[in-house]
């Protein structure tokens, strides 16, 4: 199956981590949640498949584009 990398569309600070690899996820899930301008914006799996790996930590700080996980779809 192909590995589909997850980016982020907005700079921002990770201020969770809602998904671990292993996990299942569905079209939609949450996998990270950013900390932009005040405001909480989920991160979300473009598709289903499994969480392969979390490629940010709690704190980061992100630019647009950048790969924050990876699926298994």
């Amino acid at each position: 199956m192909p590995i589909t990398e997850i980016e982020t569309e907005i700079a921002g600070v990770v201020f969770r981590i809602d998904a671990e690899p292993g996990t299942t996820l569905a079209d939609g899930d949450s996998i990270v949640t950013l900390e932009s301008m005040k405001m909480e914006i989920p991160v979300t799996a473009p598709r289903s498949g499994k969480l392969v790996e979390i490629c940010v930590a709690e704190g980061d700080s992100l630019q647009a584009g950048q790969v924050v996980a990876r699926i298994d779809t």
